[in-house]
């Protein structure tokens, strides 16, 4: 049997690395889950009654680019949050989940080749792993640029050699950051949309988390690109209800951009789509329009956010998070750390370098870990405690 030559030399991904690291051992207390981002707080209560209203769409297949109702609210989200008026028929699109979103954004809009020789598309490390597996399935180089403290975790790419910005097709940028919650200024969208510019590729920009965050919104990619008077094709954004409403097993999320992508990005889903069931497509468009629950929401992360601070803030090297939902923890080493934790408390957290890759040498991620404190407020209390008190008690 042949395969293909371009996944040949992945590495185990995360999850499976991470099961291998710590289930030989038992853990040293009652389990607790801090590695995967998965939000436990609770969804609206009315969603389920949604979903009973519409039930009859199962038996329809459902719009591939979204129901006009969807569409309508998702650009009714983008003018509210972001000032950006755009078109709900030709400007936005709905997603089985931002995954989908992010990765077949390179099949779409990305060429085959620039100026004549092999693509590049550039990304932070560590990264979101469908960022790799996108470009290396477009046969294009994945650029992983260094995301760290000295960078305040955003990767810096107008320092990459001349060679490589020319022919880049496409750069990722994930804001607020997974894993640090670094959160891109309004003058670090500006220079990388100018960048852009100067060497013609486009900017996917990953804001799944972005209605995460202390007291000030996050500038968005899209709103900046306005302001500038660039043209919005330039900058493709991606969202999704995993986070923001605690729907993760609803699988929806949004992409929305200038009028020429969404068409070339509708274009291959035509094809190769699997569009969300129409009682879906009704509950997220009811939750795309109600902000009542986000706040909620957000006041849980808050709180969570003062308890890191209260616990680890006299830590050696802690960075309160901007946004998101994670703590980028500093140790010595990232795997040794995590299954001391499992084994002394029964703690489960992710090495940072399972999120990362060596480049030139150097895995960015290997000298921290990451704990999602997604569970309600008293069990993620109670982990922050056992993180403190195993790995980094005076």
């Amino acid at each position: 049997m042949v395969y293909p030559e371009r996944f040949s030399n992945l590495p185990a991904h995360a999850w499976p690395r991470l099961r291998a690291l710590l289930d030989v051992s038992e853990g040293g207390g009652p389990t607790i889950h801090m590695t995967i981002g998965e939000p436990k707080h609770e969804f609206p209560a009315w969603v389920t009654d949604i979903i009973a209203q519409n039930a009859v769409g199962f038996n329809s297949y459902p719009p591939n680019d979204g129901s006009e109702e969807l569409r309508q609210a998702i650009a009714g989200f983008v003018n509210r949050r972001y000032g950006v008026p755009v078109d709900a028929q030709t400007q936005v699109m709905a997603l089985n989940g931002t995954r989908e979103g992010l990765y077949n954004a390179v099949m779409a809009l990305c060429p085959e080749t620039k100026n004549s020789v092999r693509p590049a598309i550039l990304m932070p490390n560590p990264f979101y792993q469908v960022y790799m597996i996108a470009a290396l399935s477009a046969a294009a180089d994945p650029v992983m640029v260094p995301a760290t403290v000295e960078n305040d975790h955003l990767p810096n790419f107008a320092d990459l050699p001349e060679d490589v910005l020319n022919r880049t097709t496409a750069a990722y940028i994930c804001s607020p950051a997974n894993p640090q919650g670094s959160v891109a200024s309004r003058d670090y969208w500006r220079g990388l949309i100018a960048l852009a510019e100067k060497y013609d590729f486009k900017v996917f920009a990953d804001e799944c988390y972005s209605e995460i965050y202390r007291d000030t919104p996050p500038v968005g990619a899209l709103q900046v690109a306005q302001e500038m008077g660039a043209d919005l094709n330039r900058v493709v954004i991606f969202h999704s209800l995993s986070k923001r409403s605690n729907l993760p097993g609803l699988r929806s999320g949004f992409v929305a951009s200038g009028a020429e992508n969404i068409c070339e990005i509708k274009q291959l889903r035509n094809y190769a789509g699997a569009p969300l069931p129409l009682p879906l497509q009704a509950v997220a468009a009811a939750v795309w329009n109600d902000e009542e629950h986000v706040v909620e929401n957000r006041r849980l992360y808050v709180e969570k956010y003062d308890i890191a601070d209260r616990m680890l803030g006299n830590v050696p090297g802690y960075a309160s998070p901007e946004a998101g939902f994670f703590l980028w923890l500093p140790v010595e080493n990232d795997e040794t750390a995590a299954v001391k934790l499992w084994r002394e408390t029964g703690v489960r957290v992710l090495p940072g370098g399972y999120l990362a890759q060596d480049w030139n040498g150097v895995n960015p991620g290997q000298g921290y870990i990451r704990a999602a404190m997604v569970a309600p407020k008293a069990e993620t209390a109670r982990g922050i405690e056992l993180i403190r008190a195993c790995l980094f008690a005076q």
